[in-house]
């Protein structure tokens, strides 16, 4: 007899391909109807950036249709992602479930280019997302998610001041760029840095958010150290250029979150080779090649993605659109887009480990 019971026992050898588990032991059916020939039920995702989703989703309406009697079947296809595990030592944040670094052992490499373009990509694909901008000394991420000329306010409440994010792109974003002027330098000392990090993490209205991502200036000092103590968190990417300069500086970072005990998801080689815009077919490896996949390889770590060198890129950073926005058919766009997406996976995968 085709009822509730029939569909969820044909739909329990059906697996999540990352966590390896049924998706009925996960509880990622619910709400399962029969009505004569059709079926209708919610897959519940681990998250709205997942990778996979139409495979999941031919699979689960093959499983079905092997029952006699099934005529359609209908999958409404949502959410939730997981809270990141709890640390005894380290303070999470209220409403915000994952902590993301995005990191590089040294300047130049375009970390921010692609902390902002991965956070608009996880909005876009239907995650809430912020972004707290760490690099202190220069705060460039404001121009980049078009939001150089934003006013944010500050409220006083009974727990003290609080900042209102701004907003852009589906994106929530504080900065020290809000709170200086265009061309004033911050000449700081350690201590007054880490306070400044500290108010972006604790002292911001973020909300609920299911990723929170941190883009950190470049090497391995006290703005990392503040970040790994204060806060669990989900991991960090590591961003590096092909240069066997920029991989060797890369390394270092990488070995300072493990040493901190942060998880590293994985690395991101940008730069990878210039495209350009007069001969879309050709490339050229100004920066070399392979020099991401070795080091993944050499530290056993996943290479998330290779990002391109265009001239779009560079352009819609400096005008305020994300290349993810701007262009999304490009290769740059492409590449940021399924980086993007092989975060959010292994971001659950961990937390559901």
């Amino acid at each position: 007899m085709l009822d509730t019971s029939t569909v969820l026992e044909v739909l329990r050898p059906v697996q999540d391909p990352e966590l390896r588990k049924s998706l009925v032991d996960l509880n990622m059916i619910r709400n399962v109807q029969v009505d004569h020939g059709k079926v209708s039920f919610t897959l519940v995702l681990t998250t709205p950036a997942c990778p996979l989703r139409q495979f999941i989703v031919e699979d689960c309406e093959r499983a079905v249709k092997t029952l006699p009697g099934v005529d359609t079947v209908v999958v409404d296809v949502t959410a939730e992602t997981p809270q990141q595990k709890a640390l005894p030592d380290r303070a999470g944040i209220a409403g915000v479930k994952n902590i993301l670094a995005v990191s590089s052992g040294k300047g130049g490499v375009g970390k921010s280019t692609v902390a902002v373009n991965v956070a608009v990509a996880l909005a876009q694909l239907g995650a809430k997302v912020g972004v707290i901008d760490a690099d202190i000394y220069g705060p460039n991420t404001p121009m980049m998610l078009g939001l150089g000329n934003a006013k944010v306010t500050v409220q006083q409440t009974a727990n003290g001041e609080i900042l209102e994010p701004a907003f852009n792109y589906g994106v929530k974003l504080v900065s020290m760029g809000f709170l200086i002027d265009f061309d004033q330098p911050v000449i700081w000392r350690g201590p007054m840095l880490n306070g400044i990090i500290r108010q972006f993490l604790y002292q911001v209205q973020w909300g609920d958010l299911d990723y929170l991502i941190v883009d950190m200036p470049p090497g391995t000092g006290d703005a990392q150290l503040t970040l790994a103590q204060a806060v669990p968190m989900a991991g960090a990417v590591i961003v590096t250029t092909p240069q066997s300069v920029a991989l060797q500086d890369a390394r270092r970072g990488l070995r300072m979150f493990q040493q901190l005990q942060v998880p590293v998801l994985g690395i991101v080689e940008n730069m990878s080779y210039f495209v350009p815009p007069d001969l879309p077919d050709r490339q050229y490896d100004i920066f070399g090649s392979g020099g991401g996949e070795k080091t993944s390889q050499e530290l056993g770590l996943p290479l998330l993605g290779c990002v391109p060198l265009e001239m779009p890129v560079r352009e819609g950073g400096d005008r305020g659109i994300p290349i993810v926005i701007d262009s999304p058919a490009s290769i740059s766009a492409q590449a940021l887009m399924a980086i993007a997406q092989q975060i959010a996976a292994r971001v659950s995968v961990a937390a559901l480990s």
